[in-house]
Order: C-alpha cells, then structure tokens, then sequence
C-alpha cells in the first residue's frame, strides 16, 4: 500500500489563517500544526503506532515508504490544547507537542514517559541532491541515561546495547544497516529514510541525520516489551513468511563447488557418511567468466548437465540453491537489455578485472555492472532470465548475493546517479529490499507448491515479509569475530528481522596460515559450528579451505565427533525450530532472542552480549575463546596441535525469576546467579528455563527422511509451561489458507498434570495416529518417563 500525502501552499496558507483561534487542525489521523516555518502532523496508524511527519511550510510532500505496508487504521483519539501544548492521545499512547519549543514527548497512559524529542532539532538544511533542491534532514531525542537500546541492523562491534556511539549507515559488505531501535522501555522508533544516516548517540541527545529528505519521517510505536515492540514493527512493514521445513536442518558451502561433480560428490559423501544435510549450495561463476557475470546460465564446462546434477541432487534427498548478483556482465543478456532500457547504475561494483586474479588486474576492466531494482521493469526482467533458467530447472532458493550492492572505489559523485525513485543517494539504503523484494514477488506469482527460500548479503527495514535470510557477510574468521556474531544477530532481530545467520568458520582464513592444518582454527570451527547450531540457519561456508565434516578428520577424532554430535542435536530439534518457526510468522515472535526479550526485569540481562535465547526454552552461551591448542616447535616452525589435557570451562549467568535445568545433565539451578560450566570440545553451555516444553524429533539423515509419528516431549518442571507444535505440508503455502495443525501442550506445576488438547486443524499428510514419549525431568533424580498414544483427542496425563 502506497501512502502519498501531497501538501500545496495554498492549502497551508489556509490552513494557518484557520488556526488563529487554536494552535492545531484535527485531520482524520490526528493533528497538524504549525511551529514557525514547519508542519507538524502527527498521525495514528494504530493505537500503538504514531507516525511523525515534519515539513517545511512552504514545501510540497510526496511521500512514499518503501518499507511501510500497513494501511492506517480507523483510531479512537482525544484532542486537547492546554496554554501552548497539544496533546493528542489514544488509549495505547499520548503525543505532546510543545507550541513553543516544537518538542514532541511521547507517555504511556499513566503518565510515564516513554521518549522526548529534544527541543528546536528538528532541522531541515538545504541540499542539492543531484540537482534537485531538498534537504537533509535531523532529529535528535533525549534518552534516559541508562537507558538501553537496541537495533540498528548487524553490526560487527561486539555491543549489545547501541548507546554511546556513532554509526554511519550506508550498506556494506559486513554491517547492514536499519535505522530502528528499540528501547528496554518498550518502544521502538523507526526512522523512515532510505539515504545515507547517521546515528549518533552521546552526552547531547540521540540524534537520526539522513542526508536527503524532503520531510523528517518516523513512527514511534509502543509493544510493553521486545515482543510487543517487534509485532508493531512487523504490523507496520510486513509478516515473515514460513520456509520450509528443510532449511532448518544443516546446509554445506564453499567458496565455490569448480564441477557439477564436485558439488554432487559432496552430498553423495554426506549419505556415505551418514551425517545429516538437507541443503548445499552453488556458488559463483558457474557462469564462466566475468563478462558473463551473473548470466543465470551454466556456461562453464565443469557444468556439462546442469539438469542433471540438480536432479541427482534431489535424488539424494538434498535441497540446492545457486548463487546470484545485483550487477551483470557486459556480455550477458540481461545487461543488454537493462543497458538498452537504461537500467545500469554506473559505478564500479564486484568483480573489477575480466580476469580472476588478485589484486584485480585494471588492464582488463570486467564491465559488470549493477542494475536499477527501483525499477518495476527491471525487477521484471531480472525474474524473466531466473525463471526460464535456473527456476524452471527446480531450483530451492537463491543465494542473492552482494545486494547491498558492492561498491568498489567510491565516489560520492556516484550516488548522484539516476534511479527510476530518483536520485541513488535518496534510495541507496533501501536497495536490498528492493532487489530481494522482487524476486520474491515475482516467485510468489509463479507458483504457490515452493515456499520462496532467499539467503541475501544485505537487508532492509520491511525485507522480512520476502522470505530471506539475511547472512553477515565475508567475516574474516578470528575468536573475535565468532564473539561480534552473537550481538550482531541479535540486535538483527530485534529490528524486526528474524532470519539471520553466518559464515560457520568465518569467510576468510587470513589469520590462520595453516589453514585446516592449524589446531587452533579446528577448535575454531568446531565453536563457530556450535554456535550456529542454535541460529535460524546453520550453514557451514567459506573460502581458503574447504568445510566439509570430513575435511576435519574421521569418526573417533574429537572435532569430527563434536561436529557430528551437533548437527544431529540440529535435527532432533527440528519439532521444537519449526513450531517457533510457525510462532515467528503467526504471532510475530522471534527465533534468536536477547535475554532481554524474555528476563526485561533482570537488568543484568540488559546489556549482556554472550548469551541468548533459542526460541523461549533454551539458553545459549556459545564459547568464544580458544582452550584446546598449544604451540609446539616443529623443526623451525611453530605449530598449533591439539592439546586435550585438560577441560576448560564458562562462565554462564543463567537470570532470575526462573529456575535452570542443564541441558546436557539435568542438573537444576536457582536464576540471578552465575554458575561455571566444563566446556570439552563437545559441550556449550545450554539451559533449560523451567516450565518448558520441548519436543524432540528422530535421528534423521535430511529432515523428512521420518515422520514425527513418536516424538519425545521433555516437560521441565518448576513451574507452569505450555508448548504448541505445529505441522504442516512442509513446503507450499497451503498453511496460508489453513491447511496445518496445532497440539497444544499445557503443564500444571503444582498438580504435576500434563495436558495434551484436543489437535486443531488438518492438512493433507498429517498424522492421524502417533506416540509421545512423556520425559518429566525435575532435576531431583532420574526423569520420569510415560509414553501415550495419541489420536487428537485431549490428554490428561498425571505425572
């Protein structure tokens, strides 16, 4: 839904003649008014939901978001003016603007404050944007002073709340950038501006400056809590969609499958092996060379039967997507048609030289070239070629790659280029959602029996309802790094974004000469992959050495085995991820949560940057320090061996107003107080929070290999606790029309009293009849275990 206000002098001239008697215009979303030289208008999209529209008087608006999608609803509001305040309020918020200072605070019903825009910043300075006369625009609020905040997209500094600090926001390889935050108040603020920002946050307020802007432009939303904060956001630019069941399970990459044999050779080894894996990945230049860049064509010889290969792909019950870019070749199809349209941004983008070598050979210039998805036409034609060639040969999903896009030798005169929304600096930031938005769209017209899967560099507020995956970029592997990924995905979702995930091992090796060779890399690796057992994806890529587990030794080797271990727990959990799966889309839950999300009242949990919730149940506290390595004098060299003399441990504040449950041994702990943990190669610290209910699934090799027909239910005792599992057809999105099932389980702590209700809903395939292996685990002994047959109808189990 577009939104479009248009503002005309003439209107305004009457509007402020009309306002001698009162200082504001009621309109049918709330207030306008006049402060100096600016209109103000505040608007209710909802009851908890206020948009803030700043303009200069004598400016004509035409405003379209490109992220907001929700229609404004009809609210219930109360207007009223005391001396030079106007106050407009629904029963969810109250908007107070000052007459004389132009400031805007924002208060729940009781009064108590929320945030407060800092009086006379609203600022609008002059701009000549390509030759177009705009402005840049500001506006800096006040924040309590410890006051923590969340957001602003993924990025690589470590922190978990973005206080103190300036971030410049144009999108790059490694940090994608939202200007959205939202408070451990129970608010979020999305500032709605697609140019590059800059946040800013110090002892003088905290400040959104975009460079072009020809109206200052946020909602404020309040949601009571992290949850309710990143439903608004969602209500306001978009729902996710499900993927299918299989994404969940374990993918394989590498900087890059060279034949169709290769790539086949891997899943076929997985297989041999018996190790789980539902995805692989084709990266780039199955193309051939770089003037055929992104061609959507196995022009390379190493790919004589493409068909083929993705058959016997599928054959082996595996799933594959094959990468593709935001820039074309000079010598492809698609570039001679978005050229002779004038559809190509041009600046220089990835890959510079027409030949691969490093450092870029500039004697053969490649001619690649990024397209203009802020084109409708264009978006069009990028689909044409995916779908007569790689969509129409079965492919899963798409690795969309560089959407940021990559931007080599930077000009700022290059942002002056002409997009079809107009200049590229007004719109840079919003390119991500524009490309991926497409391609989802168009997916979505084609076919409703695949479930659009898209993995993607580079994102942007509302690219969530595009079904992507949106992946940190080419991280160079370190402890350091690993570490940055935990805050990095969190702060992601808590923009609103579910999906994220990274590189397992980091991208590039360049601190680690030894490459697979060096002790302490493996140990990395082994850490990385933990971690990401407990992502939204767990994908295993890089480039300088390869990662496949049998690269890392064999059966009885400790990395191996520790390796193995988790990819198998991946799937065990795959009832309990594809139910929150089922949450993130029904409810606008989140899959990768900060303890803040779910312990807001333990303040020790506010800024804590090591830990995190899987879903509502488990606590994750991955290992990012190296323990199981020493330096050995080989010869001449030093070398890294594995040294597993001794076991390390960490450190874990498991936090209050619930008791723990280790997972690993059932031991039970008391919440608001930190406990060391023993971490051998195999173990990370994970706990269960009382009241949980969680389903485990059967040793699988992919993820439908069996049905869910036993599952075990692990009952965590403790407290009250419910738990709903959801089924579907796995993928196609029938479930939009209803077509799934819910079976509700219900603990009552003090009775010890199972419930399991009467099963809701149906669809094609689903289990009519199945067991479930009750396990009550009280941490006081060994876990009680009942089994029960199941037909649909409810369950009461004494325990």
């Amino acid at each position: 839904m577009k939104q479009i206000y248009h503002v005309t002098a003439m209107l305004l001239s009457l509007f402020v003649i009309g306002c001698t008697s009162k200082n504001y215009e009621q309109t049918e979303l709330g207030v306008k008014t006049r402060i100096d030289s600016t209109v103000v208008e505040i608007q209710f999209i909802t009851p908890k939901i206020v948009r803030v529209l700043k303009y200069p008087l004598d400016s004509a608006i035409h405003k379209t978001s490109l992220s907001v999608i929700k229609k404004p609803e009809t609210v219930d509001f109360k207007i009223a003016e005391d001396g030079h305040t106007v106050s407009v309020a629904s029963d969810a918020i109250k908007v107070l603007v000052d007459i004389k200072t132009g400031s805007i605070s924002y208060s729940k019903p009781d009064g108590s404050t929320l945030l407060q825009e800092k009086a006379g910043t609203s600022a609008f300075k002059p701009f000549n944007d390509a030759g177009s006369s705009t402005y840049s625009v500001s506006q800096t609020f006040t924040l309590e002073r410890d006051e923590a905040i969340y957001g602003l997209g993924i990025l690589q500094n470590g922190k978990m709340s973005q206080r103190n600090q300036n971030v410049k926001m144009i999108q790059a390889n490694t940090w994608d950038y939202i200007p959205f935050f939202q408070s451990a108040k129970g608010y979020g603020l999305f500032w709605d501006n697609y140019s590059p920002t800059t946040f800013s946050d110090d002892s003088t307020g905290t400040q959104f400056y975009s460079e072009v802007g020809n109206c200052i432009d946020y909602y404020l939303m309040y949601g009571e809590n992290a949850d309710g904060v990143i439903a608004r956001m969602r209500e306001l630019t978009g729902s996710a969609p499900m993927f299918p069941l299989w994404t969940y399970g374990f993918w394989q990459s590498r900087e890059r499958y060279k034949s169709q044999k290769e790539i086949v050779d891997v899943v076929k080894k997985y297989r041999a092996l018996q190790v789980p894996l539902d995805g692989i990945i084709q990266d780039w230049q199955y193309w051939g060379d770089n003037y055929h860049w992104n061609a959507m064509e196995f022009l390379n010889e190493e790919f004589p039967k493409p068909q083929q290969m993705v058959d016997e792909i599928h054959r082996q019950n595996a799933h594959i997507i094959i990468s593709i870019w935001s820039s074309f070749g000079p010598k492809t199809r698609q570039y001679e048609e978005l050229k002779a349209k004038g559809m190509l941004l041009d600046f220089l983008t990835w890959p510079l030289s027409a030949k691969d070598v490093w450092p870029p050979d500039m004697n053969f210039p490649s001619g690649v070239r990024p397209y203009d998805p802020y084109n409708p036409e264009a978006r069009d034609i990028y689909w044409k070629y995916l779908n007569t060639g790689l969509f129409s040969m079965g492919m899963d999903g798409w690795w969309m790659d560089s959407t940021e896009p990559d931007h080599m030798e930077f000009k700022p005169e290059d942002l002056d280029l002409k997009t079809h929304l107009g200049s590229f600096r007004k719109v840079r930031n919003a390119y991500p959602l524009m490309t991926v938005g497409g391609v989802y769209e168009h997916q979505r017209k084609v076919t409703a029996d695949k479930r659009v899967f898209i993995l993607t560099r580079s994102a942007f507020a509302g690219q969530q309802r595009f079904g992507s995956n949106t992946w940190s970029g080419d991280i160079v592997a370190s402890w350091k790094a690993l570490a940055n990924q935990i805050p990095a995905g969190l702060n992601f979702s808590l923009c609103g974004i579910p999906y994220w995930n990274c590189d397992l091992g980091g991208f590039f090796l360049w601190e680690f000469d030894k490459k697979l060779d060096d002790a302490e890399y493996r140990e990395l690796y082994t850490r990385w992959l933990e971690f990401g057992t407990f992502c939204p994806m767990m994908r295993s890529h890089g480039a300088d050495a390869p990662r496949e587990i049998y690269q890392f030794g064999k059966k009885g080797d400790k990395v191996y085995d520790a390796i193995e271990k988790f990819i198998n727990l991946r799937y065990s959990l795959l009832p309990y991820s594809y139910s929150t799966a089922w949450q993130v889309t029904h409810e606008h839950s989140s899959m990768m949560r900060a303890l803040v999300m779910d312990f807001a009242s333990d303040r020790k949990t506010h800024n804590i940057n090591d830990q995190f919730m899987f879903g509502k149940s488990l606590m994750i506290a991955p290992v990012t320090t190296p323990m199981y390595f020493k330096e050995v004098i080989q010869k001449t060299d030093t070398v890294k061996v594995e040294d597993f003399s001794r076991t390390g441990s960490e450190k874990v504040y498991l936090p209050s107003g619930t008791s723990w449950f280790d997972f690993w041994t059932n031991e039970k702990h008391n919440g608001g107080d930190s406990v060391e943990k023993n971490v051998p190669l195999d173990i990370i610290p994970v706990y269960v929070k009382s009241g949980s209910i969680i389903p485990f699934g059967p040793k699988v090799q992919y993820a439908t290999e069996k049905d869910w027909t036993t599952l075990d239910i692990r009952v965590y005792t403790g407290q009250d606790g419910s738990f709903t599992l959801y089924e579907d057809e796995n993928d196609n999105y029938n479930y939009e029309q209803g077509a799934y099932s819910l079976i509700n389980f219900t603990w009552d702590d003090k009775n010890r009293k199972l419930v399991i209700d009467k099963r809701e809903g149906k669809f094609d395939g689903m289990l009519v009849n199945r067991s479930f292996q009750i396990i009550v685990i009280d941490g006081q002994g060994n876990p009680v275990l009942k089994k029960v047959d199941y037909s649909g109808e409810r369950i009461i189990l004494e325990l």
